[in-house]
C-alpha cells in the first residue's frame, strides 16, 4: 500500500491571526445580546410541562376511591435502582378493598434512588402506579424523600386531575 502524502496549502495572514473566527465569535455573541431574553422568572412564570413527562411516582385510587394497587410487586422487581419497596399484606373481607386479594401493607418508594425511567408504571397491570406531573418535590432532610404509601396517595389525590389527563392522552401507546 502506497503512502500519498497530501500537501497542506500555506495559510493566508488573515488566517494566521485568527481575525475571521474573532469575528465570527464576537458577531454570536451580538447576536445573542440584541435576541429578547428566554429565561424564566421563576416561580412566577411556571414552565410548560410536556406531554409524557415523567415526573414524581404517586399511587392513585380507582374511581370509587379504593386503592388500586393490588401488591403484586411487578413495579418492586422491574425497578432498576431497587428504590420501591412493598410488604403485601392481608385484607379482611369486610373491608372497602376486599374486591382484591391483598393490598399493600407498606409501600415506599425511596426518591433519593428513583431514576424516573417510567419502568414501574409499565409494568403495573392495574395501573396503580403512575408517574404524576410534578417536577418540585426540594426537602430539607434525606428522610423527606422516602415516599410512604399515605405520601403516595396524597400526591395521587393532589394531581389527579393532570395524572387522568396523561393517561388518557398515552391510552392509544399502550
Amino acid at each position: 500500500m502506497a503512502i500519498k502524502v497530501v500537501e497542506r496549502r500555506p495559510l493566508t495572514l488573515l488566517e494566521r491571526t485568527y481575525l475571521p473566527q474573532i469575528l465570527g465569535g464576537l458577531k454570536v455573541t451580538w447576536d445573542n445580546l440584541v435576541r429578547p431574553p428566554v429565561t424564566l422568572q421563576y416561580p412566577e412564570e411556571r414552565p410548560t410541562i410536556p406531554n409524557g413527562y415523567r415526573g414524581v411516582p404517586t399511587l392513585v385510587r380507582d374511581p370509587n376511591g379504593r386503592e388500586k394497587c393490588v401488591s403484586c410487586q411487578l413495579c418492586e422487581f422491574v425497578c432498576p435502582p431497587k428504590a420501591i419497596r412493598i410488604t403485601p399484606g392481608e385484607i379482611a373481607e369486610d373491608s372497602a378493598n376486599a374486591h382484591v386479594e391483598k393490598a399493600p401493607k407498606e409501600f415506599e418508594i425511596n426518591m433519593l434512588r428513583c431514576i424516573y425511567c417510567g419502568l414501574c408504571q409499565e409494568a403495573c397491570p392495574v395501573d396503580a402506579i403512575v408517574e404524576g406531573p410534578n417536577f418540585e418535590f426540594s426537602t430539607e432532610t434525606r428522610e423527606e424523600l422516602f415516599y410512604s404509601k399515605e405520601k403516595l396517595l396524597e400526591n395521587g389525590a393532589r394531581w389527579e386531575r393532570e395524572i387522568a389527563r396523561n393517561i388518557a392522552l398515552d391510552a392509544p401507546y399502550r
